[in-house]
């Protein structure tokens, strides 16, 4: 795995598939709100504004950040802009973030094991 850079935005790039920065997107709580919503169903940006206590270019700039990171899709129906939550990317993040944290803790179960069973404890530069 490693990281690509591609107009100031980070990517991780894993199984020749580029990922979206899901860290970005979920660390928010109000974008974290706005795919709960989405959850429920498509809504109309105006839908969506109404649901919060901040301004419309707020919730837009919210909106775009999900938008770019392809965790939600945007449609137009008429003069209505539609989101959508784009549940295949992420299944895909979901299990990118899987991997990544199994990988993470059987390093340390490896650690772990070496100490107890024989009092070694492995260096994280080996």
């Amino acid at each position: 795995m490693f990281i690509l850079h591609i107009t100031n935005r980070l990517y991780v790039k894993s199984e020749g598939m580029i990922m979206p920065d899901v860290y970005r997107a979920l660390g928010d709580s109000t974008r974290r709100r706005i795919l709960s919503m989405l959850k429920q169903g498509d809504k109309t940006q105006k839908e969506i504004v109404e649901a919060f206590n901040i301004s419309q270019p707020a919730i837009k700039k919210h909106l775009n950040v999900l938008l770019e990171e392809g965790i939600i899709s945007e449609s137009l129906n008429g003069k209505y802009r539609i989101y959508s939550l784009n549940l295949i990317t992420l299944q895909n993040a979901y299990r990118e973030m899987l991997q990544f944290i199994g990988e993470l803790l059987d390093d340390q179960i490896v650690s772990l094991k070496n100490y107890v069973e024989k009092g070694e404890f492995r260096d994280e530069d080996d």
